[in-house]
């Protein structure tokens, strides 16, 4: 992070709240796994509306409060990007070089919203492979769906001895209703697509005849409502499982009720020569935008009178809170032991 900005006289009135948010955050932050050498830190979050102008747009405390929070991971897939990319230039500017993106162009298919999908990642621990693509649907797949309103966009990333295809997505919604048929079929099309596709991301070594799978990882906004739905039952239909902390739902959900599993991060089957070892999903307003905060954003002019905290906070931070999970990815005992087999 480069917090260098901060010292500009243009921040002289809000330095003190911006310092003070960003310390309890990483207070918060603290109780994540840290990255260190032989760990991937993957995170998936739906930024609401980011690049919108809702409220008079995102102000620099919350760009900070982001920045923040995706200087944590090694690789950030986000939702709901704007067709205007400032807000995602200050967040790279926050975040300084070692940082860069890739990003989709708008969707203006009808149910798209003019949004984009974004990665953002780590380049001392990540490196981009190259691959990337808004996956299409071949036209005999559905009868009723030409294609995906948002289309899941998949990148590949190494990491150490790992290999990703992350794909992420933000399902239909539709009507408030846990199985809208379209968001229903828009999930069990991607996830079958990106099945069918799982065995072109396996190569082998020819000398050594081992594997070197590039692990298969669907994530994102797939907008479901509970675990027993069919929105979920389409993606391990698929073959696709969740980390154990995950589905087991202990953590509750990723809105801010924390009632919805909107968020999901999935494996194609099980994921290969690495092991995840731990996820979750990190509330932010436990630490920032607190109720307590209230009567400062409102005092400093924020917010206005007829609009209500709960909803504004949103259109800063976000309606959904952060979902990540952690890999080992070290491998070399395994791989050297294997030479004197």
């Amino acid at each position: 992070m480069f917090y260098g900005g901060l010292r500009q006289a243009r921040y002289d009135g809000e330095r003190t709240n911006i310092v003070g948010s960003l310390l309890e955050l990483r207070r918060g932050l603290a109780s994540l796994p840290q990255k260190r050498p032989g760990n991937f830190l993957l995170g998936t979050w739906n930024i609401r509306e980011f690049g919108g102008t809702k409220y008079g747009g995102r102000k620099t405390e919350a760009l900070y409060c982001i920045a923040e929070i995706i200087d944590r991971f090694d690789v950030v897939a986000i939702q709901e990007v704007r067709p205007d990319l400032d807000s995602l230039d200050q967040i790279l500017r926050l975040l300084g070089r070692d940082y860069d993106r890739i990003y989709t162009d708008v969707s203006y298919v009808k149910g798209g919203n003019q949004e984009r999908l974004a990665f953002v990642w780590d380049r001392r621990r990540v490196k981009f492979s190259g691959l990337a693509g808004e996956l299409v649907l071949p036209e005999s797949k559905s009868k009723t769906l030409s294609q995906i309103a948002r289309s899941p966009f998949i990148c590949g990333f190494q990491t150490g001895w790992a290999r990703f295809n992350l794909c992420t997505v933000h399902i239909y919604y539709g009507k408030t209703a846990p199985n809208v048929p379209r968001r229903v079929e828009e999930i069990s099309l991607t996830a079958r697509l990106l099945a069918s596709k799982a065995k072109d991301y396996i190569k082998i070594d020819k000398e050594y005849k081992n594997y070197l799978p590039e692990n298969l990882v669907l994530l994102g906004d797939f907008n479901i409502f509970r675990t027993t739905d069919q929105t979920f039952i389409a993606l391990s239909e698929a073959g696709f499982v969740l980390p154990d902390a995950l589905v087991k739902g202990e953590l509750g959900g990723s809105n801010v009720r924390k009632d919805k599993f909107y968020d999901q991060i999935a494996f194609y089957k099980t994921v290969r020569d690495i092991e995840n070892i731990s996820a979750g999903i990190f509330d932010f307003y436990d630490y920032i935008y607190r109720d307590s905060d209230e009567a400062r954003f409102r005092s400093s002019g924020q917010i206005t009178e007829n609009v209500r905290f709960s909803d504004w906070r949103t259109y800063q931070m976000s309606d959904h809170l952060v979902m990540w999970t952690e890999f080992a990815v070290d491998k070399a005992d395994e791989y050297l032991k294997q030479l004197i087999r």
